[in-house]
């Protein structure tokens, strides 16, 4: 059975490779598409009316801890992020990324103790395989490999 230190030792390591070095509109970016992989991963099982009760009380206990996040709206398709985007002023990144993993790992636990952690596995493939994808390279790829792919992309660009 997963429990609450297993869903955060993934939503950290998912973290460490979607948001590090991100500004904080960055940041959001990757929870948006982090999240979303969870909701949808989730939503093939329980449903809009369960899953959004649920994130309801995620988003209840994390407004206690960090007033920011009640700018989050839940939606049948999960969460909307325009309003905490345009709230980002003065917020300190480690604070927006702390925000965000108590977020994630509070629906991921929630999740787990209604399915008895059937779910726990798939979502937490679902969350691995969502790649930080903001100009960064592939971090499977070895250096010398994303350097001979850059030389290829420049040698086929000149022709």
């Amino acid at each position: 059975m997963a429990d609450e230190h297993d869903h955060r030792a993934h939503v950290v390591a998912w973290m460490a490779r979607a948001t590090e070095n991100l500004p904080a509109e960055g940041v959001v970016l990757a929870f948006e598409e982090g999240f979303g992989a969870l909701w949808r991963r989730a939503h093939q099982t329980l449903g809009n009316v369960t899953l959004t009760a649920i994130l309801d009380r995620v988003l209840h206990y994390a407004t206690e801890k960090y007033p920011m996040m009640s700018s989050l709206e839940v939606e049948a398709r999960g969460l909307r992020f325009d309003k905490l985007r345009e709230n980002l002023e003065g917020v300190a990144p480690a604070q927006l990324r702390e925000a965000i993993e108590f977020v994630m790992v509070e629906f991921l636990t929630v999740l787990g103790n209604l399915t008895a952690d059937i779910l726990s596995p798939s979502l937490h493939v679902e969350l691995s395989k969502v790649a930080r994808d903001h100009g960064a390279p592939d971090e499977a790829e070895a250096p010398d490999e994303r350097q001979e792919q850059v030389s290829k992309n420049g040698e086929d660009a000149r022709r």
